[in-house]
This record gives structure tokens, sequence and C-alpha cells, in this order.
């Protein structure tokens, strides 16, 4: 038998260091763990690296601090936020907007405009990514690119204009930030036989045709229907 890793004991919490691009602490889970804590300490350790950083355990570490208790650490080599990453996924998984603020402490560029995108115009994590990549359309490795630190913005300008087209629906159509609706306009305005402007003068009478669904071609139904409302045989259009 050999031992590997001890566990040591300390009231020094002075010694240990957040890691940058860490997740945020979560105040709800925060305030549990000290209940639980105050209620009965299980000495279960934290793990660190060689600088000191805390790779796993920075709420136990956080509760156990505010509680003035011992804090029972392992300290491992060589381990970094990719081993964060692996060990919260194994336990209880990253959001999208915890990967996203990490990255944006780390300072990745294309993460901060992300942040900055998402916080002005309230779309879903799906979406955003979407616009922000042109409208072309989001795979399992797009997410996973987005975990890993890879994201990146094709065209910020167009994922503006795109937004800003998006919003412009919203005073007719509260309805303009649902996923399936996004996603059928992203193909519209792909659409050449598409206007914008003339799909708002029809809409702002007929706003009570665009009705709530999860079908990206019910949308683009009841979206021609719309555009076509008196509009000559041979000038209408096919969207679906």
């Amino acid at each position: 038998m050999q031992t590997i890793n001890q566990v040591i004991k300390t009231n020094d919490y002075s010694i240990f260091q957040h890691l940058k691009g860490n997740r945020v602490i979560n105040p709800p889970h925060l305030a549990r763990l000290k209940k639980s804590i105050s209620e009965d300490y299980l000495e279960v350790p934290i793990i660190i690296n060689e600088k000191n950083q805390i790779i796993d355990g920075q709420h136990r570490f956080e509760s156990a601090k505010s509680l003035q208790k011992p804090i029972f650490f392992i300290k491992i080599k060589g381990l970094g936020l990719d081993e964060v990453h692996r060990l919260n996924t194994n336990s209880k998984n990253w959001t999208a907007e915890e990967y996203m603020n990490g990255y944006c402490e780390l300072g990745f560029e294309d993460y901060l405009t992300y942040r900055q995108f998402k916080n002005k115009y309230k779309f879903g994590h799906n979406e955003c990514i979407t616009i922000l990549r042109g409208g072309m359309k989001i795979s399992g490795s797009n997410f996973q690119d987005f975990r890993d630190g890879k994201f990146q913005i094709y065209d910020y300008e167009l994922a503006v204009k795109i937004a800003e087209k998006l919003e412009m629906i919203g005073d007719f159509y509260d309805g303009y930030k649902r996923r399936a609706f996004i996603y059928a306009m992203l193909k519209l305005f792909k659409n050449e036989q598409y206007n914008h402007l003339q799909f708002l003068n029809k809409l702002s009478f007929q706003s009570n045709k665009l009705q709530d669904t999860v079908n990206i071609k019910l949308y683009l139904k009841m979206i021609e229907d719309i555009y076509n409302y008196k509009r000559a045989k041979n000038d209408r259009v096919r969207f679906y």
C-alpha cells in the first residue's frame, strides 16, 4: 500500500487562491452548504494545485471559511482549468453562463463580446451562438467549442443587424425570442424574396395571425400567409 496526496488540515485561509476562469460562487448553493456545515461538518477535502489555487471545492472552502471551520485539502501538482471543467462535469454540470463567465474572467475577447450581446438582447444561449455565427446551423461540436474556450464570432455587425430586425418584430409579437421563431427568421433573412419592412407592414395589422409554436415550418407557413396578404397571385412567395 502506498500513500499519495495526503490530506492536510489548516486554519490559515490566506494560503488558498482563486483560480482565474473558475465559475463564480453560486449564492444559493453556498447558503445550503453553510447550513449543512453548521449542522454537521463533514471533513471532505478540497483539491488545490501547487500554486494553492482551488481546483475543486471552492464552495466548500468559502462555506468553511465563513464559519471559521478548518480546511482539509489535498495538493496535486499540474492541475488547472481543464481539470476544473472535467471535475464539475462529472458532478454538477457547468451551465453555459458559467462557462461564459469563466472565459470572460480569463479575458477571452469573443466571450466578452458574447456576454455583452446576450445581456443586451436577452436571447437564449443557443440563439445567441447561432446569431453570432451568422445564422449558421449549430451542432454538438459548436457547444463543445464553447465549453472548450474555442467559440468565435463570425460577423458581429451582421449579428447586431439580425438582433435589431428581431426586436422590430417584438413590437407586434411578444414571442419573437422563441427559439423556433428565431430560427425561422434566420432562414428568411437569407431568402432573396423576403423583405423585412414589407413583412413588418403586413404584420402590423395581422399580428394575431402569428401564434406561438415550437415548429420552424409552422412559423414559416404563418409568416408566408401574413406576407402574402392581399398580394397578387403572381407576386406571392413561398417560404417553406
